[in-house]
């Protein structure tokens, strides 16, 4: 399960062990529907950081465009 401070890194490396886990050992039923939502709970922080991170980037390049125009006119 990710921890709040976590690093974007770490996170996608434990759920690419994961899916390596998943994929490669012979588990139980009960392990595999564990690591499936450990999985989905991986992917859900990974896609709230990125989102996250794609709205810092438009209110900066926003911003950068804004100035740019207003220096060159």
């Amino acid at each position: 399960m990710p921890k709040k401070n976590e690093s974007y890194e770490s996170m996608l490396n434990k759920l690419e062990t994961i899916v390596n886990e998943m994929d490669g050992e012979n588990i139980s039923l009960e392990e595999s529907i564990k690591k499936y939502e450990d999985g989905i709970k991986l992917y859900q922080k990974l896609y709230k950081t990125l989102s996250e991170a794609e709205g810092k980037i438009k209110i900066l390049t926003e911003k950068s465009e804004k100035d740019f125009e207003i220096k060159n006119n």
